[in-house]
C-alpha cells in the first residue's frame, strides 16, 4: 500500500513537470500558461487511460460478479489518491496562472477557485472521503467487478481534455475538434451513464434476475450511492449535450449564411 501511494505520489506530478518542461522547450510559441494547461490535461489523461486498463482488466477476470477477486481493484485505488490530491493543486495552480497578472489577492484567489470548481471538488472529496474508504474497507471481501466498472468511467477523460486543449488552441472549427467532440458524447454516455444499468445487469445474470428487479433486491445503501454517483454525471452529460448543440447550431447558421 505505501509503496503504491508513494508510486503515485511521484509519478503525476514528476510527469506533470516532465511535460510542462518539454511543451516550453517544443512549443516555443506558447506561454508558461499554455504549457501548463496542456500539462494537466495531459497528466489527466494518461491518469485516464491507465485506470480504464486497469478496470477492463478487473472486469475480465471477475466471472462471478460478486465474489472474485483481483488484485488490481484495490492497488489502483492506492495509486489514484495521489492523484487526486495533485489534481486539486493543478487546478489551483492553473488558476493562479491564468489570473496572476490581474494581482488578486491570495484569499480573493482561493474564494474564486472554490467558487468555479464547486463541483469538481465536491467531487474529488467525495471520492477520497468517502468512496475510498468503501472500496478498500467497508466492502470487505466483495465486489471487485464493480470497483473495475467504476474505474472504466474514465473512458472519455482523454477526449474531454483534447476538447479543452483544442479550444485553448483556437481549433473548434477543425474537422479534429468534431470528431473529438463526438467521442467525447459517446464515451461519456457508455462509460458514465449505462455504466450503472450494465452494474445492475451484470448483478442480475449472476443472481437470476432481471435487470428491473435487482433495484429491490439490493441493499438500500448501494442503491443510494449508485443514485449519488450518477447525478454529477448527468449533469455534466447534460452540459456536453448542449455544448454539442451550440455547435451545431453556428455550423448550421454559418452553412446557412
Amino acid at each position: 500500500m505505501l509503496l503504491t501511494l508513494a508510486s503515485g505520489a511521484l509519478f503525476f506530478p514528476g510527469l506533470f513537470v516532465l511535460s510542462t518542461w518539454a511543451l516550453r522547450r517544443s512549443r516555443p510559441g506558447w506561454t508558461y500558461d499554455d504549457c501548463v494547461t496542456v500539462g494537466t490535461r495531459l497528466v489527466s489523461s494518461v491518469q485516464a487511460v491507465l485506470a480504464t486498463g486497469a478496470g477492463f482488466i478487473v472486469i475480465r477476470s471477475c466471472k462471478n460478479v460478486v465474489s472474485d477477486r483481483h488484485w488490481l481493484a484495490r492497488e489502483y485505488v492506492w495509486f489514484f489518491i495521489p492523484y487526486m490530491i495533485y489534481d486539486c493543486y493543478a487546478m489551483y495552480f492553473c488558476e493562479w496562472c491564468r489570473t496572476r497578472d490581474q494581482n488578486l489577492r491570495r484569499s480573493t484567489l482561493f474564494r474564486n477557485f472554490l467558487i468555479e470548481n464547486r463541483l469538481m471538488l465536491t467531487h474529488h472529496m467525495v471520492i477520497l472521503f468517502v468512496l475510498v474508504p468503501i472500496t478498500q474497507k467497508l466492502r470487505g471481501e466483495l465486489g471487485d467487478f464493480f470497483v473495475g466498472c467504476i474505474f472504466t468511467a474514465e473512458l472519455s477523460t482523454p477526449f474531454v481534455s483534447l476538447g479543452r486543449v483544442l479550444i485553448q488552441l483556437k481549433q473548434q472549427h477543425t474537422l479534429l475538434y468534431k470528431v473529438n467532440g463526438v467521442l467525447t458524447l459517446t464515451t461519456f454516455l457508455l462509460c458514465r451513464i449505462l455504466l450503472f444499468p450494465f452494474m445492475y445487469w451484470s448483478y442480475g445474470q449472476q443472481k437470476g434476475l432481471s435487470l428491473l428487479r435487482v433495484p429491490f433486491n439490493i441493499p438500500l445503501h448501494c442503491n443510494v450511492a449508485n443514485a449519488f454517483l450518477i447525478s454529477p454525471q448527468l449533469y455534466w452529460f447534460f452540459l456536453l449535450c448542449k455544448k454539442a448543440a451550440r455547435l451545431f447550431d453556428t455550423a448550421n447558421a454559418k452553412k446557412d449564411g
